[in-house]
């Protein structure tokens, strides 16, 4: 089993599915009381948000290059992100270390196309949903048609994840919120959508929808855990 290492912290309430998924997921591949090779390094997320904010992303990256150099060092055998929005800066992360880096977009794309679907809706952070780094890699190397809402909705979802979902705070009408806008969506063409944030799943999950959702904490999870038990 190869060592899987986590940059968390991006908030801690994603980073702790993360890593109970990817427990579970070794438990149900290898039973008995099987569990996950893994480090974790968590950063302190309010120093995060401000240079996102700020739009500092240099000083960013920095600090997840920083992250990721004490993965490599620490024995980790790959490298996995705990959020979307700093996939912004995957190619510098992977390019900082030796080790390989499995990009939170390409489980989630894999899956979108097994099942066919061609036009898909992506809800993050406004950095996510408003920048090509994660759109493009999704239309360039899966062939995927990428819609975003519009503006006051794409604040209205940033706001409840930085406001609520990162501080563990989940709001009934919150989640009412978010379900008209993907309503919204659905009537306006998606076939899917993409929780493109680790944060939303908190708040929603696919029985409160009635249109496929892509759950991308749990699909990264659960691939890092795959490429973990493959042999090379």
């Amino acid at each position: 089993m190869k060592t899987i290492g986590l940059i968390g912290g991006m908030s801690w309430e994603s980073s702790l599915l993360y890593y109970q998924i990817i427990n579970q997921r070794v438990r149900e591949k290898l039973g008995e009381h099987h569990s996950a090779k893994c480090l974790m390094y968590s950063v302190d997320f309010q120093e995060i948000k401000t240079y996102q904010h700020q739009g500092d992303w240099d000083k960013a990256t920095k600090v997840m290059m920083d992250a990721a150099h004490k993965l490599e060092s620490g024995g980790s055998d790959f490298i996995v992100i705990c959020t979307n929005t700093m996939h912004k800066m995957a190619k510098e992360i992977e390019e900082s270390v030796s080790i390989p880096l499995l990009h939170i977009a390409d489980p989630t794309a894999k899956e979108i196309f097994k099942d066919r679907i061609k036009k898909v809706a992506l809800l993050g952070t406004e950095f996510t949903m408003q920048q090509d780094f994660y759109k493009g890699r999704l239309n360039e190397q899966f062939g995927l048609n990428v819609m975003v809402p519009n503006e006051t909705d794409q604040k209205v979802i940033h706001d409840i994840i930085y406001q609520e979902l990162c501080l563990g705070i989940i709001n009934k009408e919150s989640k009412k919120s978010y379900l008209k806008i993907i309503n919204r969506l659905h009537q306006e063409g998606a076939e899917a959508i993409i929780f493109g944030c680790t944060e939303i799943t908190l708040l929603i999950k696919q029985d409160d929808c009635n249109i496929p959702v892509y759950d991308t904490t749990r699909l990264h999870a659960e691939s890092a855990v795959d490429f973990a038990l493959t042999e090379n």
